[in-house]
Parts: structure tokens; sequence; C-alpha cells
């Protein structure tokens, strides 16, 4: 991808429609996940941005094949698979690697694959992939920003993961469905990306289900044929043209959107006083006049994604008083605030009082750092004005875009293949609403 800029002239309100595609946070790993079939599969809907071309590439280096067929779909064929080392040069690239550990150990009894990269919001902790995996039977030599695994046959177990973790639930998930025997993973995430995980591998051939309480029983088969299956809309494509709606003072339909993949999203859309309304063409989002402050307490599945944090703070510097967010999944997610600040938004970091932080957060207390914020205040309204830019990581670039969308004058935003791993087109999608954006080419 060639490197590239964004020139965000403001001020003008977005009209139009937006449909939005197939959910990053599913398409790779699905993508992954078909190769542990023995024939070919055809995925539908899938996004065409850099996280789903790199994990593409990573495919055609192991043998297989994953290629484009007509709009939107992929074929992923596994019959001349044979490697089982993910190159190195990925793994700064992107948090996919270790999701190759149980589609690699099922095929050859063996993985290489690079530490994790993706974007920089703190560490996510891998022992709690790595423990389930051990107690199926895997052993792990790290060396050299490498992990290498090695296991014959993965046999089913009682895993209980200590906190939630979305990718440790779909990597156990991958590596129970040709297991021996049983597996019950316990406190597993419920987002609706893992279901629809759960749904394309039980078409495969796969016994997995869901109980209550936060199980999921999965019971090893001995062989996965391919399926047709079409990815679910991502629900942070709409959450963010949502929220560029509302804070431009626009009027949009985000087709596809899915009211029960956003309810947490749309209650606090009513708590701040943003319009909405919900048809069977997807949701409509508008300004309907002034916005009120609330307070956010981002939470795991169903509760208020910390994805969406970032992109609904923009609509925070435009409501009527103090408004709080506090940070408890990510443990470090504020890289967009001085940035914002830099555009004209008072916003002040706090540290919330928790009686019991390695209980009450997400992430790895111990990894906790001085420098780590997890609480801001913003006092709104805000009347953004432009800027300069480089943008670091994917949901805060998406939400300094947002703001210079609504900004006097002009905003110029670098490193803009950050925002482009998990959004296709999105500033031609923009321009056909009445954003005023220009590429400009390094």
């Amino acid at each position: 991808m060639s490197k590239a800029s964004f020139v965000v002239t403001g001020g003008t309100p977005l009209y139009g429609s937006v449909r939005v595609g197939g959910a990053k946070n599913a398409s790779y790993k699905l993508m992954i996940a078909a190769l542990l079939g023995s024939k070919e599969s055809r995925l539908l809907n899938l996004p065409d941005i850099s996280d789903v071309d790199l994990v593409a590439s990573i495919i055609n280096e192991l043998g297989a094949k994953a290629y484009r067929v007509g709009e939107r779909t992929f074929f992923i064929d596994t019959r001349n698979m044979r490697f089982s080392t993910v190159s190195a040069k990925h793994g700064e690239q992107s948090r996919a690697s270790t999701l190759f550990i149980p589609v690699l150990l099922a095929k050859f009894g063996q993985a290489e694959v690079p530490l994790p990269g993706g974007d920089k919001i703190g560490k996510r902790p891998l022992e709690r992939h790595m423990m389930g995996l051990e107690l199926m039977g895997a052993k792990f030599v790290q060396e050299d920003g490498v992990l290498k695994a090695s296991c014959k046959q993965l046999k089913g177990c009682t895993y209980r993961f200590e906190k939630n973790t979305h990718t440790g639930t779909e990597t156990l998930i991958m590596a129970a469905v040709l297991a021996q025997g049983k597996t019950i993973l316990e406190n597993a995430a419920e987002e609706p990306e893992i279901d629809d995980l759960i749904a394309f591998l039980n078409q495969m051939g796969a016994k997995i289900r869901r109980r209550p309480f936060r199980k999921i029983e999965i019971e090893g088969v001995s062989k996965l044929g391919g399926a047709i299956y079409k990815i679910m809309p991502d629900r942070n494509e709409a959450v963010s043209y949502a929220c560029a709606a509302i804070a431009s003072r626009g009027d949009i339909v985000v087709e596809n959107a899915r009211r029960q993949d956003l309810k947490a999203f749309l209650d606090k859309l009513d708590e701040i006083g943003a319009g909405y309304e919900i048809g069977d063409y997807g949701i409509r989002f508008y300004y309907k006049g002034e916005l009120r402050a609330t307070d956010l307490e981002t939470e795991i599945h169903p509760g208020f994604m910390t994805d969406w944090q970032p992109l609904f703070a923009t609509l925070l510097c435009q409501c009527h008083g103090e408004s709080i967010i506090h940070e408890t999944v990510m443990q470090n997610r504020f890289q967009y605030v001085e940035d914002l600040k830099a555009m004209g938004a008072k916003i002040e970091y706090f540290n919330p009082e928790v009686k019991n932080p390695d209980e009450f957060y997400n992430f790895n207390w111990q990894d906790h750092q001085e420098s780590d914020r997890h609480g801001i205040k913003i006092f709104g309204p805000t009347s953004f004005m432009g800027g300069e830019f480089t943008i670091h990581d994917l949901r805060a670039g998406a939400t300094i875009l947002l703001a210079a969308i609504s900004a006097k004058g002009q905003t110029i935003l670098h490193n803009i293949e950050q925002v482009e791993r998990g959004y296709q087109k999105i500033d031609e999608k923009l321009i056909l609403m009445g954003a005023k954006i220009e590429r400009v080419q390094k």
C-alpha cells in the first residue's frame, strides 16, 4: 500500500447513506479458521481492508490459497497447505499471528509464529491463550520474538479464562474443534464476532454449543469440510459513521447496521439526546438538537465496547457539560486525547477510584504503568479547529478523522494506513456523504 495522507476541510454536515461491510474482527479470523477444513470454503461480505489482505498473504505463504473471486468474496483452498511457519515479517503488522497456532498444530503438530503487533493500546495478555493450549497438550518455546509450539494431538480439557478475552476464546475454540474429546471453556467471551466464528465452524462440521453463564462446549471431530458463509456486518464501522453524522450535525442511514449488535451504543445516544431510527434498511442516525453530557464506562460484551470509546469521545466533546469516560478493558486507550486537545477540546485526565483494580479491570493490573491513564473528563461543547497529526492506531485515527470533518479549517492526517487496516475506502464513503477529503500521495 502506497504512503498517503488525508487533507480534510471540515465544517460540512454528513447527509446520505453508507453501507457497512463485513466485520473486521470476524473476517480475517474466519479466513484462518477456514484452514482447519479439508475442502474449499467461500467467505462472502469480506471487507477490502489491509488486515484481510495481510492474512490472505500469510495463507498463501503457507501453501494454501486465499484469493478474491467477485465482489467481497474470498475462496480459501486448503489442499496444498504444507508449511508450519508464519514469517517473522508479519508479526509487527498484525495481531493475527497467534491465531494460526491452533490451525498449524492441527495440521502439522507444530507451529512457529511471530509475537503479534497491531495497535499500540497496551499489552495484550497472551498467557490467557497459552495456558489453555498447554492444558490441551501444547508445549511452547519463545525466543527472539518468535513463539514455537508443538503437540502431536491436542486433547480436550476444561479451561476457565481468568478474565474476558475475545481472541483467547477464538484461539481455544479453533484448537478444540479437531482435538480429541470434549473441551469446555468457562468465562468465555460473548461478542457477536465469536458467534460468527462458531456458526462458520459448525457449518464446516464442528460441534460447538454455547451454554448459559458464559460457557462454550466443543466436542472434537476427526475432520472438517468447507462452507459458504456470509460475514456479519461491522458494528465498529456502523458506530464510526453514526458518530461522524451526529458530531457534524448531519443525518445519514447506515445500511446493514443491526440493533442487536449496537444496544449499548444506542442506549448512550438516548442519554445524550442524539437521534436514531431503526428500520429494515439498517439504522438512521441524525442530529436533533443540543447534546447532553453523560458518563461512560467501557465493559466486556454486552457492555459498551472499548473500540467505541475513542469514537464516542468526539460526540462527548459536543455535549453540554462535563462527561466522564472510564476505560476498564484496555490498559492504555487514550492516545487520541492529546490530538483532540490540540484541536481545541477541553479534556482532563484523572484516576478513577477503584477498590480492587486487579479484579475490576479486564487487563492485567500488574502490567499497569504510572503513565497509563484510565479516566478522562470532557468539558463541552467544543469548536474543533484543524491541525496536522500522525495516526498511531486504528480507532484513534478514525476518531481524529471524525473530529476533522466537524472542525473549522483544514486538517492533515498522516499514516492513514492505520485507519485503512479496519475501514474499506473510508474517504470515498465519507466524500459521497458530503465530507471534503483529499487523498494526497507522498
